[in-house]
């Protein structure tokens, strides 16, 4: 259930959607258990539907209660525009049965529902085993006891609406003053899920993670043309509480970012053709992330997964023999980094988390895996990328944190801006777009600055610039040292049919790419 609302007046009314969504929140947590009430109940409702599971022919069960909780808060100028609120709570069971896999879910999270869940998981599985040619085996995994939470000193959803509202609303007086700005929104994003998970091997782990995004637009406007640009500050989501948002640069640089949408609205256009890119980590991530978070996934490696811009150039049969990048790119897959978003202790099969390397000195070296896919590229063990979206989603492999290594030297962006003679310095992301082989792809950015002969320069807008996977990271030729490494990342992540959301971070340092083909996005590349 959500709660929706327009033109929403600061004062009364915002006291009034306080009022409606602690009493929808409070509503929900009388039935749905959370942290504080992990208890043997909990254990035992697991514990039935894997004693059912195994009793009906499973190799394999585990099975997981999950909750999850989601708010968006938003505003425009100086009134709210929307609080929604959404939960879910319940008991997903999945299964090995006769080399196969059977999921099945159910919202009541009793011995008698879970068992049900159970019993039709391995329905499903026996009925997939007749159109499976490959029988599924599971990797071996250590037996665990444990528990791990995200670190959080305000629970966001525990803070009041009126307080998030306020903050939110105080980021208009802060850019309203600037000559040519006649929009902002500003948004925040909450995340939180707490779940048990079992085995039939006898792990039982239990973990809590916190995650939370703010954002900020502004948009200028020309009267005399109705022309506009917009520049948003991202502040990149992390896992944290609300003390994280309100420690954040975003209130401060409010004026700014209303300051450089009447910058780019009165820029010049992009000249097109073969210019070095030097990218900010506020846009780089975004290159990672589509470009190879995506393409080491082995499920689209293997043509397994093609939805949401198909499968992947990094086939099998290139592992360890293609280079996607000059010897200076060193990417690595990781959910071990305190704060980035996908770091937690184990996988939603129980596979302890690590960091790995995906590309080693330009060489492709790693995929991304899960338990039932470890074998199939000669590996002993699971990456642990295991991960549903909630007690009623199938887990599948979904991307961790992937980063981008820093430079071993402490270079920094007025290093390489000085070591540039005809560039584009890009702060951002923009649009986006890529094939369906993660190969050919074409980006946009939120702002993007001349350098010439070593000099940064003013804006140009309309930017955006095409290349492929194994061509740009080729071109990689200078790398910010470990002072210039940030994180950017998403809350929502789309994969899947029916589609389920993860969250993921990426890290890197500001980077510089040689000659890459640079258009004009009104009026296309230069000929």
């Amino acid at each position: 259930m959500g709660i929706h609302r327009r033109d929403l007046l600061i004062g009364s009314t915002l006291a009034a959607v306080s009022s409606a969504c602690a009493a929808r929140q409070d509503a929900v947590l009388a039935t749905a258990p959370g942290p504080s009430a992990a208890t043997k109940a909990l254990d035992d409702v697991l514990a039935r539907a894997i004693a059912a599971a195994r009793r009906a022919g499973a190799s394999y069960a585990d099975a997981r209660v999950v909750r999850r909780q989601w708010e968006t808060l938003a505003t425009r100028e100086d009134h709210v525009t929307a609080v929604n609120y959404d939960e879910s709570y319940g008991v997903g069971v999945r299964v090995l049965a006769s080399g196969a896999w059977g999921f099945a879910a159910t919202s009541r999270a009793d011995g008698p529902s879970a068992e049900d869940a159970a019993l039709r998981a391995v329905s499903a599985a026996k009925a997939n085993a007749r159109a499976n040619d490959r029988p599924f085996e599971l990797a071996p995994n250590q037996v665990v006891t444990d528990t791990w939470r995200s670190k959080v000193e305000r629970d966001p959803f525990a803070v009041p609406i009126e307080e998030k509202a306020a903050f939110l609303l105080s980021l208009w007086g802060e850019a309203k003053g600037v000559a040519g700005v006649k929009f902002a929104e500003s948004w925040v994003q909450s995340l939180a899920e707490w779940k048990i998970f079992a085995s039939s091997e006898g792990s039982r782990i239990e973990q809590a993670i916190t995650r939370i995004g703010p954002s900020f637009q502004a948009t200028a406007v020309d009267p005399a043309t109705g022309e506009f640009e917009q520049v948003s500050d991202r502040v990149a989501p992390c896992q944290a509480g609300w003390e994280y948002v309100l420690a954040s640069p975003l209130k401060a640089n409010a004026r700014h970012i209303a300051e450089s949408a009447v910058a780019k609205l009165k820029a010049p256009p992009v000249t097109p053709g073969k210019r070095d890119l030097i990218l900010a980590p506020s846009h780089l991530w975004l290159t990672i992330h589509e470009s190879i978070g995506h393409a080491t996934e082995l499920d689209r490696a293997l043509g397994w997964e093609a939805n949401f811009a198909g499968t992947s150039y990094a086939t099998p049969d290139k592992l360890n023999k293609l280079r996607i990048g000059s010897p200076i790119v060193n990417v690595y897959a990781d959910k071990t980094t305190p704060g980035m978003l996908g770091t937690c202790g184990y996988d939603d099969e129980g596979v302890k988390t690590q960091r790995w390397d995906l590309i080693k000195d330009g060489l492709f070296v790693g995929y991304q895996t899960t338990r039932d896919q470890a074998a199939l590229i000669g590996e002993k063990a699971s990456r642990g990328t295991l991960y549903a979206q909630d007690y009623k989603s199938v887990p599948f492999q979904r991307m961790p944190n992937v980063s981008l290594a820093p430079g071993q030297k402490e270079t920094t962006l007025d290093d390489i801006v000085g070591a540039t003679d005809d560039g584009i310095y890009v702060v951002g992301n923009g649009s986006w777009s890529i094939d369906h082989q993660r190969y050919n792809f074409q980006f946009g950015s939120q702002m993007a600055y001349e350098v010439k002969k070593g000099k940064l320069s003013g804006p140009v807008r309309r930017f955006a610039y095409q290349s492929n996977s194994i061509a740009f990271w080729s071109s990689c030729d200078m790398l910010g040292g470990p002072s210039t490494w940030a994180m950017g990342g998403s809350l929502n992540d789309g994969k899947g049919e029916p589609i389920q959301a993860n969250a993921m971070s990426h890290g890197c340092p500001v980077a510089r790419f040689k000659a890459v083909n640079v258009l004009d996005m009104k009026k296309g590349a230069a000929s």
